[in-house]
């Protein structure tokens, strides 16, 4: 029977068939909860606990962590050792952390430049959790000064790079189908290096957030979610390519940098890694190619210049917000979060890149397996792989 010959129902009908389930759904709640069916299987042990530290701000009063209860009932720090003496504390705000709260423990410790300095918070049953300062530096504070030269850094990590590729833009148009080829390759294979490489990122810092979160369901259905919604809004109004393409190669690399701020800034405050000349030096050359991938779709057209200015503030400028958020205000879940973000829209490019190739050569069965295009694939992955060991810390 088709769904036309279905019979209407009223709209008040229809609505008691939604509530009354509802209504039976929630009710069965209440009295589950009421009934408490696990309390004959209580045998006196005390509540599962767990205290993640997200955030440690070291400053001339001391250290501060902002600490994430995640255990089955409210949960107190009774006490509060560094490096194996007990030091007095303030919690904000003070009381039972309930699950899912996050507070301010402050210790008026006088911590030492350059130090390892170890942090154990003591439940009120004993329970222990450890956190480790591996090299103890001063948290950045949000000056203009600060501000200015993290752009700085940011702007060298992340715009420079992409401005360098866009002026082999005018060299590149006197490429025949050959180096066409090659160059959208290029791109895929750079792009297929950062998707792994940010999704990597996204799980390991998942695995040091808060159980709550479920960090790895976390980062895998928030990279789909992001590569479904812009493959929707991508395909909106036809296939993109073109001019349009190159905004969406843009839009991939700028969340990926912007990740790689947030790595960058958040190392930097925890003093796990010291920005360098050498270190600076490496991620430029890293994003060089960049700049490449985002040029390629454009070469049949001849945008305006404004165009291009365009294309490197998009995917270079969120390395210095990276920087910014990262440096003042980290937490792993986040920064794993914008990295799945992050890899859905690499993952996106990717496929839109691939399709707009195949729809550029007659044999698009065969095309993908063309030497220039193997080429060039490799040779992206290659770059982005042997680049990469530069600015690993």
């Amino acid at each position: 029977m088709s769904d036309q010959n279905q019979p209407t129902r009223p709209v008040l009908t229809r609505l008691l068939l939604v509530l009354v389930p509802l209504a039976a759904m929630l009710g069965a709640f209440v009295w589950i909860a009421s009934l408490d069916p696990l309390r004959s299987f209580n045998n006196g042990a005390p509540a599962v606990e767990a205290l993640t530290v997200e955030r440690t701000i070291l400053d001339e009063a001391g250290i501060g962590l902002l600490v994430r209860a995640g255990g089955s009932e409210p949960m107190a720090i009774a006490q509060v050792a560094v490096d194996d003496a007990f030091w007095t504390f303030t919690q904000d705000p003070p009381g039972p952390i309930a699950r899912g709260d996050t507070v301010w423990v402050q210790i008026p410790y006088p911590w030492v430049l350059g130090e390892a300095h170890l942090v154990n918070m003591l439940s009120n049953t004993g329970t222990a959790f450890e956190h480790e300062i591996a090299v103890a530096v001063p948290t950045p504070k949000a000056t203009g000064g600060q501000l200015r030269l993290q752009a700085l850094v940011g702007a060298i990590v992340g715009l420079l790079p992409v401005a360098l590729g866009l002026m082999f833009y005018p060299a590149m148009r006197g490429v025949g189908r050959g180096g066409m080829n090659f160059l959208l390759a290029l791109t895929v294979g750079l792009l297929a290096f950062l998707l792994i490489d940010m999704t990597s990122e996204a799980l390991e810092l998942a695995a040091s957030a808060a159980a709550l979160f479920q960090g790895s369901a976390m980062v895998w259905l928030a990279g789909l979610a992001s590569f479904l919604l812009l493959m929707a809004i991508g395909r909106w109004r036809g296939t993109p390519e073109g001019l349009a393409l190159a905004f969406y190669i843009a839009l991939g690399i700028g969340l990926h940098n912007f990740g790689e701020g947030l790595a960058i800034g958040g190392a930097f405050a925890a003093g796990s890694a010291g920005l360098g000349t050498f270190l600076v030096l490496g991620f430029a050359l890293h994003n060089v190619t960049e700049g490449i991938g985002i040029a390629a779709p454009m070469l049949r057209v001849r945008p305006p210049l404004w165009t291009f200015a365009a294309l490197t503030l998009l995917a270079g400028g969120p390395a210095v917000l990276g920087m910014w958020a990262g440096s003042l205000a980290y937490a792993p879940q986040w920064s794993a979060l914008a990295l799945a973000v992050g890899a859905g829209a690499i993952l996106q490019v990717m496929v839109e890149v691939t399709a707009y190739l195949m729809r550029q050569n007659n044999d698009r069965q065969f095309v993908l397996f063309a030497p220039a295009v193997l080429g060039g694939f490799l040779a992206g992955l290659a770059f982005m792989y042997a680049t990469a060991a530069l600015i690993k810390v």
